[in-house]
């Protein structure tokens, strides 16, 4: 991923709301989530959930897909591991004295 890429996913995460929404869409796995189950859950208008599912839906956080009249979101898990192996790619890269013993690069 280059870094525009990851900005943008970073910048809409870094909302307090769109994090919580995220979290959510996660947690519910492949299947998805009906919209209607986050709008209950985090107690959100309608008008502003769309707002917020839209904005993870431009930076490539998530998908949504249509079952009959239900409305499912669901995460892009490579996008995310993309996000977090661009964070860790580099990892103690620097550390010309091996002492970064805290170092988890990815594998």
């Amino acid at each position: 991923m280059g870094i525009d890429e990851v900005a943008k996913a970073l910048k809409e995460l870094g909302h307090p709301t769109r994090l919580l929404i995220y979290k959510k869409i996660v947690k519910a796995g492949n299947p998805g989530i009906p919209v209607g189950s986050i709008q209950e859950q985090l107690d959100i208008p309608g008008s502003t959930l769309s707002h917020h599912i839209a904005s993870l839906v431009s930076a490539g956080l998530i998908t949504q897909r249509r079952e009959s009249r239900t409305l499912y979101c669901v995460a892009e898990y490579q996008r995310l591991v993309g996000v977090i192996n661009f964070l860790q790619d580099e990892c103690c890269n620097d550390d010309l004295a091996g002492q970064a013993d805290n170092c988890s690069k990815p594998e």
